[in-house]
This record gives C-alpha cells, sequence and structure tokens, in this order.
C-alpha cells in the first residue's frame, strides 16, 4: 500500500506530512480510542446479552485469536521453526503423528546429534507429551503442526473466559476473555512458535476455573481431573506446584469432601500411566523422563556457557539479546546460593509483563489494595509459589508458568471490576487503552509488512515474523525447488551459538530432506555411502548470509 511506502520513514523532514515516529503513534492512538468508544457505545447492549451465553461466548472467544492470525498471513506466514526447542516438539509431534512413542536409533546417529533431542537409546524428543499431543492433532486433520498450536491458542482464550465464570460476573468475564485474545492470541509468542505455552495454560484454566465450582457443579471434579493430567502432560514439573495450590485451596477455603477428589485422582492416574509409557519407550525405564535422560547424557542445559555474542560478526534479532541477556544473569557460575536465587527472581520480575497489558497493572494494584478475602489471598498466595518454586530452576521463559496465565487475567479483571463499582470511567478507560495498543501493533503488522520491520523493536512482549534473521527461509526455498532426495552436511563455525540447524523428521530414511553434522572427509564418507542416491550439499548456517552449496567430496 502506497501509504506505508510514505510512512516507511519516520524523520520529520523525510515524509510528505513532517510527522515525527512520535506523532504517528499518537494519532494512531487518538483515532484508535475514538473509534473504540463508539463501538463501546454501539455494541455495549449485544455483549451483555452474550455474556450471558456461556456456550456462544467460549465459541467466539475461541475462534477470534485464530481468525485474526489467519488474517495475517499475507504479511506473516506460518512461523518457520526456528531453534532447538522448535524443532525437538516438532519431532515430538512427528513422532506422535505416525502414532508412535519413540523412534528406533539411526545406525548412523553420530551425525544426528542435535540439542534436545536423544539418539540413543532411541532417536526421540526429550519433551514430554502435552505440546506434543497437539502438534500432531494439527498434522493429522490439517496437514501442519501449526494447526495444533492454533487449536491450543483458541482452546485457551475459549477456556479463560469459562475460568472467569466461575469468579466474577459474566459481562467482565467476558472482558476477561478479550484481553485474553489481545494478550495471548495472534501476536503472541505462544501462537507464533512451537514451543507450547497454550496447552499448558488451557490445564491451568481447568483446574482454576473447576475449584470455585466444586460446591455445586456435578462436572466440576472430571473437569479438574482433567485439567491436572494435561498440565502432568505438558508440564510434569510445574504439575507439582499446581498440586500444592489445589491442596492449599482446599485447605485454606475450608471445602470439605475428600470425595471429590477421586475423579481428579483417577485422571492423573492415567496421566502418570501414559507419561511412563512414554518413558519406558523413549528411555527403557518407566521412571526415567526423556528429558532427565538428556541431562545425564548431554549435561544441557547445565553446561551452557553463557557468550554475550557467540557469532560477533552477526547482529542479534531483539529476542536473541534478551535472551542472551537472561542467561548471564540467571546463572550463577555454577552455584545456587541464596543471593543467586534472590537476583534471579529480581530479574525475571520483567517477565511477567509478558502476562498483562501495562494499563492493568493498575487494575493489580486496586485488586491487592482491595485484597480481603481468603480466595483473594489464595490467588496471591498461588502466584507466589509459582514464581519461588520455577525460582530454582536457572532458566526461565514465561511458559513455565503458563499454567497461571488465567489467574493474572482474574487478578486485572477482579481489580477493575471494583474500580467500576466508584469509577467506571476509568476502568473502560483502562480496557480502551489495552485494546487500542492491540489494534495499534496489530494493524501494523497487518498492513505494513516489511516495511515497517524496524517498528516492530519497540513492541512490548509480542512476537511474530520479523523477517528472517537466521536467512532459514532462503536455504529452505532453494532445497525444497531442487528436484529429487538430498543430503545437507550443516557445518558449524568455532563458536556458534545456541541456534539450531539441524532438524530431521521421525523417519530419517524416508525423509526427502537429511540434515546431518559435518565430521570431515572420512566420517562423512560413511553418510554419502549409507544415502548413495541423494544429492549431497553443505550448508554453513553462521556465514551472513547462510551458505549452502553443492558438497564437494
Amino acid at each position: 500500500m502506497y501509504i506505508f511506502h510514505f510512512l516507511r520513514s519516520f524523520l520529520p523532514l523525510r515524509n510528505p506530512l513532517g510527522f515525527g515516529a512520535s506523532d504517528f503513534i499518537e494519532l494512531a492512538l487518538a483515532i484508535l480510542l475514538l473509534g473504540l468508544l463508539f463501538a463501546w457505545a454501539w455494541s455495549s447492549g449485544f455483549f451483555e446479552k452474550l455474556a450471558n451465553r456461556t456456550g456462544w461466548s467460549m465459541l467466539l472467544i475461541g475462534l477470534l485469536p485464530v481468525a485474526l492470525r489467519l488474517l495475517l498471513l499475507p504479511h506473516c506466514p506460518i512461523p518457520v521453526p526456528a531453534g532447538a526447542d522448535d524443532f525437538s516438539y516438532i519431532l515430538l509431534g512427528d513422532t506422535l503423528a505416525h502414532f508412535h512413542l519413540a523412534n528406533p536409533p539411526h545406525p548412523l546417529s553420530q551425525f544426528f546429534e542435535s540439542i534436545f533431542v536423544l539418539q540413543q537409546p532411541t532417536y526421540s524428543s526429550i519433551y514430554p507429551l502435552g505440546q506434543g499431543l497437539f502438534l500432531a492433532l494439527g498434522r493429522l486433520l490439517f496437514g501442519s503442526f501449526w494447526a495444533g498450536v492454533l487449536i491450543s491458542t483458541g482452546l485457551f482464550c475459549a477456556t479463560c473466559y469459562w475460568m472467569l465464570r466461575g469468579w466474577i460476573t459474566p459481562g467482565w468475564a467476558l472482558m476477561g476473555g478479550a484481553v485474553a485474545v489481545m494478550t495471548f492470541g495472534p501476536l503472541c509468542q505462544w501462537t507464533n512458535s512451537y514451543w507450547g505455552g497454550a496447552v499448558s495454560a488451557t490445564a491451568g484454566c481447568l483446574v482454576f476455573g473447576a475449584l470455585p465450582r466444586l460446591k455445586t457443579g456435578e462436572r466440576a471434579p472430571i473437569i479438574l481431573g482433567a485439567g491436572l493430567a494435561l498440565e502432568l502432560l505438558a508440564r510434569p514439573f510445574e504439575f507439582i506446584l499446581l498440586c500444592v495450590s489445589v491442596a492449599a485451596f482446599f485447605i485454606w477455603t475450608r471445602l470439605a469432601g475428600l470425595r471429590r477428589l477421586v475423579i481428579p485422582i483417577c485422571f492423573v492416574a492415567g496421566a502418570l500411566a501414559l507419561t511412563g509409557l512414554q518413558d519406558k519407550a523413549v528411555t527403557g525405564s518407566w521412571t526415567t523422563l526423556p528429558y532427565m535422560l538428556s541431562r545425564y547424557e548431554y549435561g544441557v542445559p547445565t553446561t551452557f556457557t553463557f557468550q554475550p555474542n557467540p557469532v560477533p560478526h552477526r547482529a542479534l534479532t531483539p529476542e536473541q539479546e534478551l535472551d542472551y541477556r537472561a542467561q548471564a544473569a540467571v546463572h550463577g557460575e555454577g552455584t545456587d546460593t541464596i543471593g543467586a536465587f534472590f537476583q534471579r527472581l529480581g530479574f525475571r520480575i520483567r517477565y511477567y509483563r509478558f502476562f498483562l497489558f501495562a494499563p492493568l497493572y493498575i487494575a493489580v494494584a486496586i485488586f491487592l489494595l482491595n485484597a480481603r478475602s481468603r480466595y483473594d489471598w489464595w490467588i496471591v498466595a498461588t502466584i507466589v509459589l509459582f514464581a519461588l518454586g520455577t525460582n530454582f530452576y536457572p532458566y526461565f521463559y514465561p511458559h513455565y508458568i503458563a499454567a497461571e496465565a488465567c489467574l493474572f487475567i482474574l487478578i486485572a479483571m477482579r481489580g477493575l471490576e471494583r474500580l467500576s463499582r466508584s469509577k467506571p470511567q476509568f476502568s473502560r478507560l483502562i480496557l480502551l487503552m489495552c485494546g487500542a495498543q492491540f489494534l495499534f501493533w496489530y494493524g501494523l503488522h497487518a498492513f505494513a509488512g516489511e516495511n515497517l520491520w524496524d517498528m516492530f523493536r519497540y513492541e512490548a512482549w509480542d512476537f511474530i515474523n520479523y523477517g528472517d534473521p537466521e536467512g532459514r527461509i532462503a536455504v529452505n526455498e532453494r532445497l525444497n525447488a531442487a528436484p529429487g532426495q538430498h543430503l545437507v552436511f550443516v557445518r558449524y563455525w568455532p563458536g556458534h551459538g545456541f541456534h539450531e540447524w539441524l532438524h530431521n523428521s521421525a523417519g530419517i530414511d524416508s525423509s526427502r530432506i537429511v540434515w546431518a553434522l559435518d565430521l570431515g572427509p572420512d566420517e562423512n564418507e560413511k553418510l554419502l555411502r549409507y544415502f548413495p542416491h541423494r544429492d549431497p550439499w553443505l550448508l554453513q548456517p553462521d556465514a551472513q548470509p547462510p551458505k549452502l552449496a553443492p558438497y564437494k567430496k
């Protein structure tokens, strides 16, 4: 569009209007706020009726983030897997889509060693089943692993609204569902990567939504059990923290009747059995998690050495720079003193911005200032429990505590609900500001495309396609365009960073493209003899751009 070409420059003397970046942002936000005010007045009656129809509201809230993300595909296509976690989860989804829990080891497994993937005793991902089940579902139903990610995102947003209905009035629950769509929908990292987050968040919604319904809802124990089982399959360690929170709810709120726990215990037992089956298939032991076997064999991630920029000649993306700085801050050089513990805890406060728009911090403050009931303090205690519990692990990403994502929305909505009793116009303004922020960035992604990529580094915690900083798309397109089957030797340069290029499907030998480590001419000859009919290539991913050329023997 022409308008975005002439708005490409934000220097006042270099565009026809004389506007600078702040002028454009202020004008856009003013227009959005005005539009939202008119939309609020026009649609308030309709949404009041919709809020009381739980099924229709869940359907709308569940479909909205999926539809909004699909509308961005012209400028922000399906995310390209770009890291070790992405590839490991895709391997897990591919394995499950073939109705296997593990794959047999390859006879030349030394060529396929990659981060977060086991080669012995089986060729398997190190991750638990939860996220992989959704990726496999997307592959089986729609032919795309990313479709499974979208399904989990829609399910999370829908169950977040359902969860809120158990705690607050229908109108505010619907508002909370809308906030969940804006926060965790089309622009969220969970939606635009294959790591997951929404699966564990859905589990948290089921658990925290079932608890207040236990006294009156006959299906509440079933939903509670389903939520606990899903969390066990998605995040086994955080499952323990979730169980502690549930136990605290029973004690703190004086909820009697242990018979209510019979059905949840049965669900958890089933999830434990399924986890044991995966453990046995992958590691050969019913009680050894694939992740723990990876730690025993490789030491990853405990042996990861921090390097401020592992490829000095190459610029880091904002996400990579943040990631490297984060690893430096949370690592205690092999020690874990009390000081290091609280240093990590203090550093991780910034990650909580991931869960809420900045204006909602006002609502959180109002909630805390007016917290009176034991239910309020139980919510706060659960958030503190997850913060302290996950702080023992030296790494941290927001999806580690995804199970409590709905609690952040709940706190914000309860704060706004209390504010609206005395100052309804203020609570409305806070929501409108959140809506304006979301629409501003969504609009840029929807219409600007690559013309305004430099602007996107100033987004808060949104994460969507920022071009192709690692040059993966060009490499993939060249290989896909070349006829026949291919064998790609990956040659890393000294100082190669924590980003992975070696990735293969569950069936390595049957894949059209096989990626292998470059182990030197003599060793490579073994793999060339094993794949005599494949065209060999040499990829040097640390070159700028990555260099792909025919392999010369």
